[in-house]
């Protein structure tokens, strides 16, 4: 029998929304992410993530280059949000993240866009830099269950998550996706411009991990559950992505894990001599060979 995302059940148990209304109390003193910039999204302020109240989204679709388990026969049904807590310098969707170019969108049109991507057949409904909206999110969502949405949802993060705002969601959300990005705390402020990311992130998928587990894959081979790490591999960084390994692997041998090559330099990184290229081969084979030697395969290259 098909798996039921677990935000059925809070619907029907009258908690979803009871999550809905919590979190939208969160704008009024914003702590969703661990910036906790306490401005009053409500009254139209804005903290790092340079959003309002209302989300704004950049483009939403069945979106095939996913991992498989998300992506399978129809595509994962990918919402992808204007605005980031990060400020990565070679951000490949700065004018996304940075920019913030798209559209705003009330809940409602939020809950028809997810209606409208399980009416095109897709997987799962992907939400792309959600943290910064969560409130939104989960509001427009009891409108969607109240229409019919059956999907499992997709929370798709940089990592830099609080675990205060994880636990308030739990339920919600089935497959967990973040990034893990770098290792060492300066990395961290030099290219992204935050602090403490590596603690961060450890707490955050780690909470992601306790609720959801290992991915679950159904019959058919598509994600109903679980947790997926991605981690993208920098040039002149595998004695980071080796720690970040270290840490995967600590968590639990089965997490399927995304070891990603498609660096190249773009937005503001071309001043950095080390970081002006795109990886080489023998940094991607070093660094597979590596994971591979504590364990690690789900999701992973034959070598």
């Amino acid at each position: 029998m098909p798996v039921k995302p677990g935000y059925i059940r809070l619907f029907h148990e009258g908690v979803l929304d009871s999550i809905a209304s919590e979190l939208e109390k969160t704008y009024r003193c914003c702590t969703l992410c661990p910036h906790q910039c306490g401005v009053n999204r409500m009254a139209g302020k804005m903290g790092i993530c340079a959003t309002g109240y209302d989300p704004v989204i950049a483009s939403f679709g069945p979106h095939f280059g996913e991992e498989p388990p998300l992506t399978g026969f129809m595509g994962s049904g990918t919402v992808f949000f204007s605005g980031c807590n990060l400020k990565c310098i070679y951000c490949q969707n700065y004018d996304i993240s940075q920019l913030r170019n798209g559209t705003t969108v009330t809940r409602e049109q939020l809950a028809g866009i997810m209606l409208s991507l399980q009416a095109r057949g897709c997987h799962n409904i992907n939400f792309v830099t959600p943290t910064h909206v969560l409130p939104s999110i989960v509001g427009a969502l009891v409108i969607a269950v109240e229409r019919g949405l059956s999907l499992p949802l997709v929370y798709n993060s940089s990592g830099y998550d609080s675990v205060e705002t994880l636990k308030k969601v739990e339920g919600i959300f089935d497959i967990y996706k973040p990034d893990f990005k770098y290792a060492r705390e300066k990395t961290g402020i030099e290219l992204s411009g935050i602090k403490h990311y590596p603690n961060i992130a450890e707490k955050a998928i780690t909470e992601m991990y306790r609720q959801v587990g290992d991915l679950k894959i159904d019959e058919k081979g598509i994600a109903v559950r679980g947790l997926i790490v991605r981690h993208l591999i920098l040039p002149g960084h595998t004695d980071e992505s080796e720690k970040i390994i270290d840490f995967i692997a600590g968590l639990s041998e089965g997490t399927y894990l995304n070891l990603m090559s498609q660096y190249h330099p773009e937005y503001k990184v071309f001043n950095i001599p080390r970081m002006n290229r795109s990886i080489s081969e023998a940094e991607y084979a070093e660094v597979l060979k590596y994971a591979y030697s504590k364990g690690l395969t789900n999701g992973l290259p034959e070598t």
